[in-house]
């Protein structure tokens, strides 16, 4: 059977997403850990965590700011949040170029992405050849299903096709969480921390 990489998108195939939440602590004096506690009294107020329902696109984005916001002395820009995440990110051409080569030489390709509805063309625009890397692309906000679920692993596997197996599969993300899920489900995964990391773990199980 050929093997088939599955790959996350942020983290992964753009630099670490940290930065652009770094500069809106620094810009605005909200700090990550301001933002953490608010979405945690937003899951306590609402039965579920709001940025799992903003990524399964079961909230809009206004929504996930209006849930949260109450919980913040200083308000939330939502707006601002979304510019300087942007700004930041920047693609990681060592992967894609990676993700390039084996698809060319025969390894099939799918992204696997947990994302917000609104924010598909801003992250697809950061990577425009993403429909020539990968065959297959499962964005979690228009699937109803997050990482790590492991339900949307099987629905991207599913639209693989031509009979791929989880066994076949190599998964790489920047998440443990993620990559546990993987694993549970009869994949091989990688941890991503770096290219010069992963590259070599993917390659090995890939030959595999």
């Amino acid at each position: 059977m050929t093997p088939a990489l599955i790959s996350d998108f942020g983290g992964v195939l753009t630099s670490p997403l940290q930065a652009g939440f770094l500069a809106y602590q620094e810009e605005t004096g909200v700090s990550l850990e301001q933002l953490g506690r608010a979405m945690a009294k937003a899951t306590e107020e609402h039965g579920d965590h709001p940025l799992f329902v903003l990524e399964r696109g079961e909230i809009s984005e206004v929504e996930f700011r209006d849930r949260i916001e109450p919980h913040l002395e200083s308000g939330f820009d939502l707006t601002r949040l979304r510019t300087l995440y942007f700004d930041r990110i920047v693609p990681n051409r060592r992967m894609i170029e990676f993700v390039r080569d084996v698809r060319r030489r025969g390894t099939r390709t799918a992204l696997l992405t947990n994302n917000v509805r609104e924010w598909e063309p801003l992250w697809r625009s950061k990577l425009p050849e993403i429909d020539e890397l990968f065959e297959v692309v499962v964005d979690s906000a228009f699937v109803g299903l997050r990482k790590p679920d492991p339900a949307i692993y099987e629905l991207t596997i599913e639209r693989l096709g031509d009979g791929v197996r989880p066994a076949d599969c190599v998964f790489v993300d920047d998440l443990d969480v993620n990559c546990e899920a993987a694993r549970a489900l009869g994949m091989t995964a990688v941890r991503f921390v770096n290219a010069e990391q992963a590259i070599p773990e993917i390659e090995s199980a890939l030959a595999e």
